[in-house]
């Protein structure tokens, strides 16, 4: 994705079609401002991206663009960037830089409304923010770099997520001149989204029209129809139609473009429904589709970034620059979860691909369900209500549910269940699940909630994938009568023992539920249908690099310390006043290669003493990996000195001999056990046997049994502590573990933890760089946190995050003091305490648990719009590095 390639054939000549453009044309676009140009050099001597900041005019409103290329006349596609609700351009600035980078002129603007843009918030409405866009097209198509396919008719592709997203299919829709695109987590059919089936998603659209800055920012017509929706509790026809106007379906029949579609599993805003919706839609009309299922989504969790935008990458070169040797990926893949990956945070992902898109009903398979008739009552003013998801908890209540943990509360009297069988093997449900029903109220309409469950085999634990619901209407006409209902898609592992459990409950946290009490009755008649997607392959794990790569590293490695060998240069005389401190780094400073002025460390300064367990932190580019090959004397910095007990760093000093390592992965021969892999690997080093130290390794790594076997049957974990053992073969005094964690799940994390704080314990010093920062709070004495390759603190764990068992509850409105003291009464309660702004609590819990806390505050009506751990860590890790690149 990062080196530009030649452009061969295009897409336009691959699927000609008429070519056309708004009828404005620039005159209606004026140019207000030119702010100056800032330079970036690329990382690894790539092109050095500039940015242009341009204050446009679009029929009286003022639009604020940036423009990033890497100069030139040479004539280059172009990509238009989008960025989500209630952000602006600067949270693209990344992604379009590095697609600047690959060889693209890149424009990006801050929607009306947001930013420094002018205007009213219209949600993408086709005479104003579709309009901006084939205003910016119509810049573009008179710049000399960008590439032209007619007059007035750039090579141009539209990327977005949510916000960024919808208008990129619009655009699409309403303006020939686009060529390609890639809308991220978004809608197709917006009142689809906010009114499924007729039922008013309440928290999302109070969430939504929160995020805008409130009714007055948007346009009235808007502010209206939410007003008189959410008083109602009830969407009506004009407000859908209003909706749908402004929606991509409403432009479905002419988005005829290459479309790249990603959408989350964890989405309670834009399911995967609408992910499905666009993709018939588009391949209907005979353009090439690929549809890419993220673990993340507007709940949170793993959005993937990374791996995204090297796909949009991808798609763009192969449609933009008529690239056909460009990878553009599987018609179809799914990211599945298990586990946690410390690189973000987030779970462990692994894909699962397909070469078409099988849809939402792929190889059904049925699970029968109990029959019987169940009754239930929908309470008045429909409180307290059950819980699924909650935004801006669902993310790491998502995450959980793919590791078999999660939350959801359905209270007593309020919901029907019907269980399947134990399964008796494993079943993966990818897909939208459907079962027919009868339901009855007793009066008006019957407003259900459906939703799967997984149960465990002891029928204790439930979990709700990605915490999904799905919302009926079901009105009087067809009471009575059989309905088939399509439940949440999802992409989720039953295993064997474990049952289906079919939920409808009459309330839910998200949406309004009519407010006259009333009596439901719900009878299942028929099977659950779940889809299975047999296409459908998970890929395997990638064969390591040391399989292959071993013997040749060895032969680069004995090259390379031949060759600094002979290029070492006079070592600073020790230090007697340092002979204790495992390491002391002075002004470490390190640029990138062939840049006069970028720095991936700069002024790095900090100490560390025996017997700790230091945090190295910082987000990606803060500098951590290049501080740590510094320490290790893989490379040379640039200025300052490291020194550990007092001798100063240098490749091949003779005190990397008190320091172990394990960076980047470890080489073990597959074939061999674990034993032997240790044992060939510190004969490599030279010395003795006897001080390899290598039971006392094993002792605290913790393999057991499993070093007689063949290193190829080893999970991800035992490969990772029997690195961990390597690298304290001779009981180095200090430690170098970066991202130790890496590939774990929950239980070999904690094993980890303990590797690490035992190792320390008998006076030795861990150095731990990791991302994973609940486990760094949990296992390190002290931290060091960087950020643009500069300390931003240093200090012990405790004075840098503090500590107690807290939850952070956020609210709708102000929470008063009354409320206060009602939650600090409550059973199980240590104390709560008002945020600063007073739209939140934290709470700190003394025996309750978080579901009894969110139980207890729905049912002192408290307008909950999230609950979740106040991890401190967290929290002062995103406050000190705020000053981080937009």
């Amino acid at each position: 994705m990062e080196t530009p390639i030649a452009r061969t054939s295009r897409w336009r000549r691959l699927l000609p079609r008429k070519r056309g453009r708004w009828t404005a044309g620039l005159a209606a676009l004026v140019v207000l401002a030119g702010a100056g140009t800032w330079t970036a050099a690329a990382d690894d001597g790539g092109p050095a991206v500039h940015r242009q900041d341009r204050m446009m005019r679009v029929d009286g409103v003022s639009i604020d663009t940036s423009y990033f290329t890497t100069g030139g006349t040479e004539r280059r596609p172009a990509v238009l960037i989008g960025h989500g609700f209630g952000g602006s351009k600067n949270d693209v600035r990344a992604q379009a830089e590095q697609l600047a980078g690959a060889g693209y002129a890149v424009l990006t603007w801050s929607a009306r409304g947001f930013g420094k843009s002018g205007g009213e918030i219209s949600l993408n409405a086709p005479d104003r923010e579709v309009k901006d866009v084939s205003r910016l097209i119509d810049w573009l198509a008179d710049r000399p770099e960008v590439e032209l396919d007619d007059k007035g008719d750039p090579r141009v592709g539209v990327t977005g997520a949510s916000y960024g997203g919808a208008v990129s299919l619009l655009a699409a829709g309403y303006d020939k001149r686009v060529d390609a695109i890639a809308p991220q987590i978004t809608y197709w059919n917006l009142a689809d989204a906010l009114f499924p089936d007729g039922v008013f998603k309440k928290l999302w659209a109070g969430i939504f029209i929160t995020t805008g800055g409130g009714c007055q920012k948007f346009e009235k017509q808007l502010c209206d129809m939410y007003e008189r929706v959410a008083v109602s509790g009830k969407p009506d026809a004009a407000a859908r139609a209003l909706l749908t106007e402004r929606s991509p379906s409403a432009v479905a029949d002419r988005i005829k473009v290459p479309a790249l579609i990603v959408q989350g599993q964890s989405d309670s805003l834009f399911p995967l429904g609408q992910a499905d919706a666009m993709a018939k839609a588009i391949s209907g009309n005979g353009a090439p589709v690929a549809v890419d299922w993220i673990a993340g989504g507007h709940d949170g969790g793993d959005l993937e970034a990374d791996r995204v935008q090297q796909r949009i990458g991808g798609w763009f070169d192969r449609y933009l620059k008529g690239d056909k040797s460009a990878g553009t990926g599987p018609g179809f893949r799914v990211t599945r979860t298990g586990g946690i990956d410390s690189t973000d945070g987030a779970a462990l992902t692994r894909g699962a691909s397909s070469a078409t898109y099988p849809g939402l009903s792929s190889g059904g398979e049925t699970i029968v369900l109990g029959h019987r008739t169940q009754t239930f009552r929908n309470p008045a003013g429909a409180n307290p209500p059950a819980i699924s998801a909650v935004p801006g908890v669902g993310g790491g209540l998502s995450q959980l549910s793919s590791l078999g943990v999660g939350l959801s509360i359905d209270f007593p009297g309020q919901y029907a269940r019907f269980d399947s069988a134990p399964l008796d093997k494993s079943l993966r449900v990818t897909g939208s699940p459907t079962v027919r029903v009868s339901a009855d109220a007793e009066q008006g309409d019957a407003v259900l909630f459906g939703k799967v469950y997984d149960v465990s085999p002891d029928g204790k634990q439930q979990v709700l994938p990605s915490q999904l619901v799905a919302p009926f209407r079901i009105p009087q006409s067809q009471q009575g009568k059989g309905v088939q209902l399509t439940l949440p898609a999802i992409d989720h592992q039953f295993d064997a023992g474990h049952r289906l459990r079919v939920v409808f409950s009459a309330t839910d946290l998200g949406y309004a539920s009519p407010a006259e009490p009333t009596t439901y009755k719900v009878t299942v008649d028929g099977p659950l249908t779940v889809p299975t997607a047999p296409a459908l392959k998970t890929a395997a794990a990638t064969l390591p690099w040391w399989t292959w790569g071993l013997p040749a590293a060895a032969v680069v490695i004995a090259a390379l310390l031949l060759l600094t060998a002979r290029r070492r240069t006079a070592t600073p005389a020790p230090d007697p006043a340092l002979a204790g401190v495992p390491l002391q780094i002075t002004g470490l400073s390190k640029k990138y290669a062939r840049s006069a002025d970028r720095y991936a460390v700069k002024e790095l300064s900090f100490r560390v003493e025996k017997g700790q367990v230091l945090g190295l932190l910082g987000p990606n580019g803060a500098g951590k990996t290049t501080t740590l090959r510094m320490l290790m004397g893989l490379i040379t910095p640039d200025d300052g000195e490291i020194r550990v007990f007092g001798q100063a760093i240098r490749p091949g000093a003779p005190v990397l001999s008190r320091v172990g390592s394990f960076v980047e992965g470890a080489g073990f021969l597959p074939h061999l056990s674990g034993r032997a892999n240790l044992e060939l690997y510190w004969q490599a080093t030279g010395r003795p046997a006897e001080d390899a130290c290598i039971e006392e390794a094993l002792e605290i790594a913790g393999l057991g049994d499993a070093l007689a076997r063949a290193v190829r049957t080893y999970s991800q974990g035992m490969r990772q502590r029997l690195a961990i053992a390597q690298a304290m073969l001779g009981m180095p005094d200090l430690l170098i573990l970066d991202e130790p964690t890496n590939g774990l799940d929950p239980p070999q994390i904690r094993e980890m933890r303990d590797v690490m704080i035992r190792y320390a314990a008998g006076g030795r010093t861990v150095i731990v760089s990791s991302h994973l920062l609940s486990e760094v709070e949990q296992s390190c004495t002290h931290l060091v946190v960087m950020d643009r390759g500069r300390l931003v603190q240093a200090g012990p764990v405790a004075e840098i995050t503090g500590s107690g068992d807290m939850l952070l509850v956020t609210s709708a409105q102000e929470v008063d003091e009354p409320l206060v003291g009602k939650v600090a009464a409550l059973p199980g309660i240590g104390s709560a305490v008002r945020t600063d702004d007073g739209r939140g609590l934290l709470v700190r819990l003394d025996g309750a648990t978080s579901s009894e806390l969110i139980a207890e505050l729905v049912r002192l009506d408290m307008p909950l719009t999230g609950v979740g751990p106040h991890r401190r860590l967290e929290d002062a890790f995103l406050t000190l590095i705020s000053g981080g690149s937009a």
